[in-house]
Protein backbone atom coordinates (compact mmCIF):
# COMPACT_ATOMS: atom_id res chain seq x y z
CA UNK A 1 0.00 0.00 0.00
CA UNK A 2 1.50 3.40 -1.19
CA UNK A 3 0.96 6.16 1.67
CA UNK A 4 1.36 9.87 0.78
CA UNK A 5 1.60 12.50 2.87
CA UNK A 6 1.38 16.27 1.72
CA UNK A 7 2.64 18.88 4.28
CA UNK A 8 3.68 22.73 3.69
CA UNK A 9 0.47 24.29 3.41
CA UNK A 10 -0.77 27.53 5.34
CA UNK A 11 -1.61 31.18 4.55
CA UNK A 12 0.02 33.09 2.66
CA UNK A 13 -0.46 36.53 1.19
CA UNK A 14 -1.27 37.36 -2.29
CA UNK A 15 2.35 37.72 -4.02
CA UNK A 16 3.93 35.32 -1.49
CA UNK A 17 5.13 32.11 -1.93
CA UNK A 18 4.81 28.42 -0.09
CA UNK A 19 6.85 25.00 -0.97
CA UNK A 20 4.50 22.18 -0.55
CA UNK A 21 6.13 18.69 -0.15
CA UNK A 22 4.55 14.89 -0.24
CA UNK A 23 6.64 12.16 1.48
CA UNK A 24 5.67 8.85 -0.22
CA UNK A 25 6.22 5.42 2.22
CA UNK A 26 4.29 2.13 1.82
CA UNK A 27 5.20 -0.16 -0.94
CA UNK A 28 6.06 2.36 -3.52
CA UNK A 29 9.59 2.94 -1.08
CA UNK A 30 11.95 0.20 -3.21
CA UNK A 31 10.24 1.58 -6.45
CA UNK A 32 9.89 5.53 -5.75
CA UNK A 33 12.19 6.35 -9.14
CA UNK A 34 10.09 4.82 -11.64
CA UNK A 35 6.88 6.35 -10.40
CA UNK A 36 5.14 9.46 -11.95
CA UNK A 37 3.43 11.94 -9.49
CA UNK A 38 1.65 14.78 -9.37
CA UNK A 39 -0.43 17.34 -7.63
CA UNK A 40 -4.11 18.42 -8.08
CA UNK A 41 -5.99 21.10 -5.77
CA UNK A 42 -9.74 21.16 -4.88
CA UNK A 43 -11.29 24.99 -4.10
CA UNK A 44 -14.50 24.97 -2.53
CA UNK A 45 -17.22 24.24 -4.49
CA UNK A 46 -15.09 23.14 -7.46
CA UNK A 47 -13.61 20.18 -9.04
CA UNK A 48 -10.07 18.79 -8.40
CA UNK A 49 -8.47 20.06 -10.76
CA UNK A 50 -4.41 18.65 -12.14
CA UNK A 51 -2.02 21.22 -11.27
CA UNK A 52 1.45 19.74 -12.04
CA UNK A 53 3.01 16.49 -12.72
CA UNK A 54 6.32 15.16 -12.98
CA UNK A 55 7.35 11.91 -15.06
CA UNK A 56 9.85 9.38 -13.56
CA UNK A 57 12.39 11.31 -15.74
CA UNK A 58 11.69 14.80 -14.55
CA UNK A 59 9.46 15.64 -17.34
CA UNK A 60 6.96 18.31 -16.24
CA UNK A 61 3.53 19.37 -17.00
CA UNK A 62 0.99 22.37 -15.71
CA UNK A 63 -1.84 23.66 -15.59
CA UNK A 64 -2.02 26.91 -17.98
CA UNK A 65 -3.38 28.63 -14.70
CA UNK A 66 -0.14 28.30 -12.93
CA UNK A 67 2.81 27.77 -15.62
CA UNK A 68 5.19 30.48 -15.02
CA UNK A 69 4.33 30.13 -11.20
CA UNK A 70 4.66 26.81 -10.08
CA UNK A 71 7.44 24.38 -10.38
CA UNK A 72 7.56 20.80 -9.69
CA UNK A 73 10.29 18.85 -8.62
CA UNK A 74 11.18 15.39 -6.91
CA UNK A 75 13.98 14.12 -4.90
CA UNK A 76 14.03 10.07 -5.38
CA UNK A 77 16.89 9.57 -2.63
CA UNK A 78 14.26 11.29 -0.28
CA UNK A 79 11.26 9.69 -1.87
CA UNK A 80 9.95 13.08 -1.72
CA UNK A 81 7.99 15.40 -4.32
CA UNK A 82 7.85 18.97 -4.04
CA UNK A 83 5.43 21.98 -5.48
CA UNK A 84 7.29 25.35 -4.92
CA UNK A 85 4.08 27.96 -5.32
CA UNK A 86 4.98 31.85 -6.53
CA UNK A 87 3.57 34.69 -6.59
CA UNK A 88 0.47 33.64 -5.28
CA UNK A 89 -2.92 34.79 -6.18
CA UNK A 90 -6.27 34.39 -3.90
CA UNK A 91 -7.88 32.23 -6.75
CA UNK A 92 -5.07 29.74 -5.74
CA UNK A 93 -6.53 29.30 -2.44
CA UNK A 94 -7.65 25.13 -2.14
CA UNK A 95 -6.74 21.85 -0.39
CA UNK A 96 -3.84 20.48 -2.42
CA UNK A 97 -3.41 17.07 -2.96
CA UNK A 98 -0.42 14.35 -4.06
CA UNK A 99 -1.31 12.18 -6.10
CA UNK A 100 0.52 8.61 -7.39
CA UNK A 101 -1.49 6.22 -9.50
CA UNK A 102 -4.62 5.64 -7.12
CA UNK A 103 -2.94 6.57 -3.87
CA UNK A 104 -4.00 10.34 -2.74
CA UNK A 105 -2.91 12.01 -0.07
CA UNK A 106 -4.90 13.26 2.66
CA UNK A 107 -3.90 17.21 1.70
CA UNK A 108 -2.75 20.59 2.78
CA UNK A 109 -4.50 23.37 2.96
CA UNK A 110 -3.52 26.73 1.41
CA UNK A 111 -5.20 29.99 1.62
CA UNK A 112 -4.02 33.29 -0.09
CA UNK A 113 -5.30 36.43 0.95
CA UNK A 114 -5.70 39.62 -0.97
Amino acid sequence: QVELVESGGGLVNAGGSLRLSCAASGRIFSIFSINAFAWYRQAPGKQRELVAQISSVGSTGYADSVKGRFTISRDNAKKMVYLQMNSLKPEDTAVYYCRQGEAWGQGTQVTVSS
